[in-house]
């Protein structure tokens, strides 16, 4: 291995990492109580740390908390302090940890009144003690509000009550001595400006989070602001109830290297984890964390189980139905620029702003963000993105190279505010226009479209796996690793089914082309990601998938948007699933195909499982995926969880049960919870990591891997292992030792493991050395 370039503080696991952890989505109807009766039987699962959604007051009725209004306590929807304390106490008494999720980036804006501080500017404007703790600019006039219906006469319906002005049901401060005459009079004098909601992604005066209204930026590099909205979290750690943070978006902040130096100085023993999404190939910068939340190991983990060699056909099938003959990488440039110049107008405009020497600054930046490979840079380090980006501009735009040459000379300057602000907006610019929309236009084959991953990257080989799994062990070896989370665009489970299809393309072609001429569709591609979604997620009620396809086709943006939705072509999108359903053939059609793909998908979804719980790093289990589980995105993936039949299967478990491989999802349970009882009991034989090679026929078939004590076998393409005549001479050569396996207590000894009897009763093994 080459060495590392990442600093020593990385190469150490922190002793304070968890073993594994599992994410619980904390919210108003799954409370702190709720959450705290859950330590029992977490325990008894085998994880050392609850991770919980943010705790912090959030905007009245939100079901997330990403979108806190009050950094001063814990929300009282979920429980407030006390709830907290309770939990703490709960989880000590079953001798777990905690970690939290955080959101530094922004807070909720959409009800003010909620939030004190948000409040307070727009009653005093630029005067108030808290405007700095925001990111607007003052220098384009009052603090534009986009609410107003979309009507010429909007302000009319204004009322003042006391010291309000109530718009239906929003309601905003009357700065002191403005509230005489009619409400549009009062309204003309406030700090701030009502307006058509239209108006907000080109004129809003103030950063928000991507392109949401509701979310905005806090001015975290300010000391006194990272105190005034950290000062609950760390009093949390400082007592002990905490002993892990997970950061979002890190991204949207303006100097993230810094935030992090000042929130581990402010909690040194911390377990640390940030939600940053590297592209393929990307390095976390030498940030004083542990690690990310895990996309990138999703990536690879994913991959190695699809078949790398169908590739061809998936292309063939995705011009057949589609017609395209755009290539994915022209595509995100078109969605990233279109992202960039409409949703993201407003900031685009605040950064050409900063460059009005430069004639054509705002198209320059635009198309520098279009062609920007990663989410963002981290100046000084990442200048060479800023080159490539540089560099397939001038290709795609020629007639710009001037400008573009200006433009980067001060974009690659760290101390330049516009290089700053770039940084930010390559961000928004990325995540809209790539993971909300090219995601869902592009659809040759859907188990690789998620975060972290490039599409376009089918499948990945055991070699590059292992080399993954090797740096990663070198050098963040307490980072988080995850398979499903809650911004997964799908759950492991049914892109584990998905990925199933790679091995049978020809079987899928046809079904698929039978599908689409009895179900049309005008818009081909997406009815290509309903079809697969369709069949991995199967069997799934009509107004699931219905949900869903709504969804993903506003998100497209191709034939209907969230903004304008068309009402002639969402119609026709109903009638295609509702004929899924309705039409009996159709119907028999698609549950036949989808029991067909079903268990070798179950093989898949086991032999991930298996190798995200047990590589290099602390794996997170998201809420109920310890059984099967067929969700897809948010907030599909946010249904509540039957905890008691979890129980009750791991309390048959726990009573010698051999589960079959069969619908329940106990062999899933068995695999989870005897795997992470082995990490938390046994830590010193996950220490470090060797990949082991099956020989024989098959052997390609196997991914195995000793991590120092401990080997984990998987099964991988199990199709293709069934036509080629199963596993036969296939073996495992481990030195000779006597083993254990962990799933089904049985014994092995000798230097010649022979995976058929290895894998008699599940597709994967876990062997601790005697």
């Amino acid at each position: 291995m080459p060495p590392s370039n990442h600093p020593a503080a990385a190469l150490k696991r922190n002793e304070n990492a968890p073993s594994s952890t599992y994410r619980v989505q904390v919210r108003p109807d799954f409370p702190l109580k709720a959450t705290a009766e859950l330590a029992d039987y977490l325990a008894d699962l085998g994880v050392s740390h609850l991770y919980t959604a943010p705790l912090l007051t959030a905007t009245p009725g939100s079901e997330h908390g990403y979108d806190a209004v009050d950094h001063t306590q814990v929300s009282p929807d979920l429980g407030g302090g006390e709830g907290l304390r309770s939990l703490s106490t709960a989880l000590k008494a079953a001798g777990l940890g905690l970690v939290v999720d955080i959101v530094p980036n922004h807070a909720g804006v959409g009800v003010p009144k909620a939030n004190p501080t948000w409040w307070d500017v727009l009653k005093r404007g630029q005067e108030s003690a808290y405007a700095a703790h925001y990111d607007i600019d003052w220098s384009r006039g009052r603090l534009l509000l986009p609410v107003l219906a979309d009507e010429p006469d909007a302000l009319d319906h204004l009322s003042v009550e006391g010291d309000e002005l109530v718009y239906y049901d929003k309601r905003y401060p009357i700065a002191e001595g403005t509230g005489g005459g009619t409400p549009r009079e009062v309204h003309d004098r406030q700090h701030y400006e009502l307006v058509n909601w239209t108006r907000g992604d080109k004129e809003l005066n103030y950063r928000r989070f991507f392109a949401i209204v509701e979310l905005a930026a806090l001015r975290v590099e300010d000391p006194e602001v990272f105190a005034a909205t950290h000062a609950e979290i760390l009093r949390w750690v400082d007592e002990g109830m905490v002993d892990g943070i997970r950061v979002d978006h890190p991204d949207g902040l303006r100097d993230p290297a810094g935030y992090f130096e000042r929130l581990r100085a402010a909690a040194p023993q911390t377990w640390l984890v940030v939600e940053k999404i590297l592209e393929p190939g990307e390095q976390l910068p030498r940030w004083p964390v542990d690690g990310t939340t895990g996309y990138d190991a999703m990536a690879e983990v994913n991959g190695v189980f699809v078949d790398p060699g169908t590739e061809p056909f998936f292309d063939t099938l995705d011009h057949y139905l589609t017609g395209a003959t755009t290539s994915y990488q022209d595509l995100v440039h078109q969605t990233k620029h279109t992202v960039a110049t409409t949703l993201l107008a407003a900031e685009l405009d605040r950064l050409a702003a900063l460059a009005p020497e430069i004639d054509g600054a705002a198209r320059g930046l635009a198309e520098l963000a279009a062609c920007f490979p990663v989410y963002r840079s981290y100046l000084p380090a990442g200048v060479r993105h800023l080159a490539q980006a540089r560099s397939e501009a001038g290709r795609r735009r020629p007639q710009l190279i001037s400008v573009l040459d200006q433009l980067t000379s001060r974009l690659r300057n760290p101390k330049d505010e516009l290089a700053i602000r770039f940084q930010q907006f390559t961000g928004a610019v990325m995540a809209k226009g790539v993971e909300d929309t090219a995601f869902y236009r592009w659809t040759r084959f859907v188990a690789r479209n998620e975060v972290g991953n490039d599409p376009t990257d089918f499948g990945v080989t055991r070699d590059r796996f292992h080399e993954a799994a090797e740096t990663r062990q070198q050098d963040w070896p307490a980072a988080m690793t995850s398979l499903s989370t809650h911004d997964t665009k799908r759950s492991e489970d049914v892109r584990a089914r998905l990925a199933v299809l790679s091995e049978v393309p020809g079987d899928w072609t046809e079904v698929v082309r039978r599908w689409t001429r009895v179900a049309p569709l005008t818009d081909p591609a997406l009815a290509h990601l309903i079809w697969q979604v369709a069949v991995g997620a199967w069997p799934l009620s009509k107004e699931r998938l219905l949900a869903y396809a709504v969804k993903a086709a506003r998100e497209a943006g191709a034939a209907t948007t969230w903004q304008h939705p068309d009402e002639s072509f969402e119609a026709a999108l109903r009638e295609m699933v509702d004929k899924i359903y309705d039409d009996p053939a159709l119907h028999r059609e698609v549950s036949d195909f989808a029991a067909s793909i079903t268990p070798p998908g179950w093989s898949n979804s086991l032999s991930q499982k298996l190798v995200q719980l047990t590589m290099p790093g602390v794996p997170d289990v998201y809420q109920g995926t310890e059984l099967w589980d067929y969700s897809l995105v948010d907030p599909d993936n946010r249904r509540p969880v039957d905890f008691g039949a979890r129980r009750d299967l791991l309390a048959r478990l726990d009573d010698g049960w051999q589960p079959p491989v069969d619908e329940t999802g106990a062999a899933k349970l068995l695999v989870v919870s005897r795997t992470l009882r082995l990490l938390k009991q046994r830590p010193e034989l996950f220490t470090g990591y060797r990949p082991v090679f099956a020989e024989g026929v098959n052997g390609e078939h196997v991914l195995s891997f000793d991590r120092g004590g401990v080997v984990a076998v998987a099964t991988r393409l199990p199709v293709g292992l069934s036509r080629h005549g199963g596993w036969r001479d296939t073996h495992l050569s481990l030195e000779g030792h006597s083993w254990t396996e962990v799933f089904t207590n049985a014994s092995y000894g000798g230097d010649r493991l022979a995976v058929a009897e290895l894998l008699q009763t599940y597709p994967v093994a876990l062997l601790v050395k005697e």
